[in-house]
Parts: structure tokens; sequence; C-alpha cells
């Protein structure tokens, strides 16, 4: 099979209206693209154009009067932004058209085995390209690499935490506002969480049950497991010799949340999905990010080795409030998408899956592009200086 893909057209499909969808992103990606928005209906897709007011030149569908799969073309690019579920039938709708495919949602089975089909057809597919997952992953491959610079590739403790939260800016009685979907927050709740303390392997059924305190700069934080950690080992690309003490990848809330969302949590672990559906709406309309509050995006992924007499400490952070512009949590997603996608257009990408950038050159470039829109994350690290030979002589 060529490893050179279908040669892009230069047209990406933005399939998507919701808040993740951003004017950053849109703008980054209209600089070298036709981009086309898809809504609903065309009329939910102008609307929202309208309100985001990109400076790029984007037109308009609508998915219930025009043909997403005649449209496309072989060599576009079809993002979807919708939520999980519809990933499949969009790119198989890609495949079938020729056209390669990108999200920002986590990789599943079936995305990996259509992946299969896409990559034998030439074609990119491009997922876990937003914030979490997305930086976060561009983040830890960074720490990674910079780790094994130091300390090897044997260490005889391994520990990484990496957390992240959509929240208020200024947090209310109820500790946070709906920036995405609400049933997939609560959602999220409900599945179980696996990861690594103490160097074994742990699970907890209903994962707020297992929140800490995490402080960061001086600023109290609660933060709890979510999803299963413990795959992400071997796809950061830890040595074998490395031997993990703690391994956890999280959400981050304001502190008091636990407290506050307990009538919540009752909900949730009734099992009952009309309850838990029904609570989403209400929630949804009790604590909406409205045009007149502003959202709050943390991220944070710390590494701590230990190996051969050596340690290495590095933490990447970062910490956007949202504007009249943007909102935090939109500006986050579809500028980091925007990025990755542009890759696709330049045929940097050979055919098959990628989840967001694993190579430390490609990972670094990536985070300065995010830097040049204004998403900036910070870096701090702690290594001891290597003995002198000569004392040690």
């Amino acid at each position: 099979m060529s490893e050179l893909p279908v040669p892009p057209t230069g047209t990406v499909h933005w399939v998507g209206t919701g808040l993740s969808t951003g004017r950053t992103g849109l703008d980054l990606l209209g600089q070298g693209a036709e981009v086309v928005l898809w809504g609903r209906t065309r009329e939910r897709a102008a609307a929202r154009l309208d309100a985001l007011a990109p400076r790029a030149r984007v037109q308009v569908r609508g998915l219930g009067r025009d043909d997403l799969a005649g449209t496309l073309r072989p060599g576009d690019v079809l993002v979807s932004m919708l939520p999980a579920a519809h990933h499949p039938g969009l790119l198989r709708t890609a495949i079938d058209a020729g056209a390669h495919f990108a999200c920002t949602s986590y990789t599943t089975p079936e995305i990996e085995e259509l992946a299969r089909e896409a990559a034998e057809r030439r074609l990119v597919v491009l997922t876990e390209a937003g914030l979490d997952p997305g930086i976060d992953h561009l983040m830890t491959h960074l720490l990674v690499a910079r780790a094994r610079e130091t300390v090897g590739d044997h260490a005889e403790r391994v520990s990484l935490t990496s957390y992240c939260g959509g929240i208020p800016a200024e947090p209310n009685e109820f500790r946070y506002q709906f920036s995405w979907a609400p049933l997939g927050v609560l959602t999220a709740l409900a599945s179980p969480a696996r990861y690594v303390r103490d160097g074994q392997v742990r699970e907890v059924e209903r994962p707020w049950e297992d929140t800490e305190e995490l402080v960061l700069d001086g600023e109290a934080f609660e933060v709890y497991p979510n999803r299963d950690s413990v795959g992400f080992i071997d796809q950061y690309g830890f040595p074998e010799g490395w031997r993990t003490d703690a391994f956890v990848r999280g959400t981050l809330r304001p502190q008091g949340w636990r407290a506050a969302w307990k009538s919540v949590f009752d909900t949730v672990a009734s099992g009952d999905r009309e309850r838990l559906a029904a609570l989403a709406d209400e929630l949804a309309e009790r604590h909406p990010t409205t045009a007149a509050d502003r959202d709050r995006v943390v991220l944070t992924v710390g590494l701590d080795v230990e190996g051969g007499g050596r340690h290495w400490s590095g933490r990447y952070r970062l910490d956007v409030t949202g504007d009249d512009t943007d909102t935090a949590m939109a500006r986050c997603v579809s500028t980091t998408a925007a990025a990755g996608i542009r890759r696709v257009l330049a045929a940097a990408l050979p055919p098959g899956l990628h989840r967001a950038a694993a190579a430390t050159e490609d990972a670094s470039r990536w985070l300065d592009q995010l830097a040049a829109t204004g998403l900036t994350c910070t870096f701090q690290s702690t290594s001891p200086p290597a003995p002198d030979p000569a004392k040690a002589s």
C-alpha cells in the first residue's frame, strides 16, 4: 500500500454546530481551506455562523436538505463534531466518498476497524484531536520524551496524572455550568474508572467516590479518575523498563463540587436512563453557560520519574478563560482540531489512524501552532543535575 494519502482537495466539511465549534478554529482552518459548516438545517448552521462571526469565509449546508454523501469529493476532509455515536456513520460516509476524516473523540473499536479500511484506500483518519483527548496527549508525549532524556528507559517509580475540566470562571453554588452536552457529562459519571495507584490496577464503579484535592499554584480543585486510564500507558510509549507506580487520567472540578452535586450522584447511581436524561435537561436549563458568563478550561499533566539515582519531574498546564470571541471550551477543542486538520490538508500524515501526535517534533509543532492562536501551555520541570563523573571517580 502506498504511504501517500489521497491528495487533499483543500475543502473541509465541518459537521456540527454545537458548543465545541468555535470561531478561532474556523478562522485557523479558513486560512488555507474552503470550509463548509453543516448543521441539522441550513438555518441552524447560518445562525451559529452569525453568532461566531468568524473572519474566514464559511459556507453553510443543512443535513436535512443537502446531500452530504453526494457533496463529498475524493480528498475532501469530513470533520465530525457531533456526539461520538455519530462518528462511525460519518466515517463510513467519508470512506465511501474517498474523503479523509477527523474527530475530537476517543477512538472506539468500531472506529479502529473502519480506519483499517480507510488505510487500504489511502485515507487519513484523525481522532482524539481536541482538548481532552487531544492537547493532553501532546503534553504527555513531550513529557515522556523529556523524562527519557534524563532518566533513560529504566525507572523504579513512574507517576503520571492528567486532569482536565471545563468549569465556571467564577464558581457558582452548583460549581459548574454546562459548556458541552449535559447528558454526556452525566453519562461519563456513570462509567466505571480504571487506573493505577501504588503500583496496582484499581477499578471504581462510581468515580466521584474517589475524589481528591489537587492544589495548583495555590488554588484548590477536586479531581477524580474517569474512563480506562490503563490502556494509555502503551499509547504514550512508556518504556518497558519503567515501573508504573501511578497513572491516572481524570476530571477536574472547582473545590466544593462533590458536595454541591450530591443529589446528582444519587440519580446517576440509580442507573435509570430516563431519570438521567430528564435531569440532564433540567440542569442544562438551570446552569447554562450564557453569553453573559465566562467559562474556564484547566488542563494539567504531570510526570514524575525516578530511576538509576536520577529524578525528573515535569508538568504542563493550560488555563484558558472564555471571552467575547469564544468560550474557552470551544476555543480549545475547535482550534486543536483545526491544527490537526491542517496537517491532513498538507498531506503530512500517512494513510490510516492517528491519535493527535505521538512524535516529539510533531507534538511540539502542534503546541506551537496553538500558542500562535493564544492557547499557551506553560511548562515547569525539576531535574537535579547528573553526577559529575570526575567527582565520582
